[in-house]
C-alpha cells in the first residue's frame, strides 16, 4: 500500500525502539530524543531491533495517526551506518522504504521540461 505523503518531512528514528510503545510513548520519544515538535506536519517513523516491523506516527488535525507494518519475511533495509538522532527521508523514500526496498539506492528520475520537442 502506497500512501501519499504530501509535502510533509519525514524523519527515520536511528536507533531501534521496542515496538510496544503507543503512541504517547512514541510521541514523547520525538520530542525528547528528536527534538521535534510530535503535532507538527511530519511523519515520524521508528523500527524494531530485528528491522522487521516499522511504526509512523503524524498528527493529522485533531489527532495522532498511528501506521503500523510487519514484514513477514525478510528485513527492512534501514542502513545501520546512520548517525545522530534523525534522518530526513522524502515521501518516495519512506514508500520505497515501507515497501522493503533499498531506499538509499533508488533515486527518481529527474523532471524534464521541454522547451521544443523536435
Amino acid at each position: 500500500m502506497q500512501i501519499n505523503w504530501g509535502d510533509v518531512d519525514v524523519y527515520l528514528a536511528t536507533a531501534p525502539v521496542d515496538m510496544r510503545k503507543n503512541i504517547d510513548g512514541l510521541s514523547m520519544m520525538v520530542a525528547e530524543v528528536m527534538r521535534q515538535s510530535p503535532q507538527s506536519l511530519s511523519v515520524y517513523v521508528f523500527y524494531n531491533r530485528e528491522r522487521n516491523k516499522v511504526k509512523c506516527l503524524w498528527w493529522d488535525k485533531n489527532g495522532f495517526v498511528l501506521y503500523y507494518k510487519r514484514l513477514e519475511k525478510g528485513r527492512y533495509k534501514i542502513p545501520k551506518a546512520l548517525a545522530g538522532m534523525s534522518f530526513s527521508l522524502s515521501g518516495d523514500e519512506l514508500n520505497w522504504l515501507l515497501a522493503g526496498l533499498e531506499f538509499m539506492l533508488m533515486r527518481e528520475q529527474p523532471t524534464h521540461l521541454f522547451q521544443a520537442y523536435f
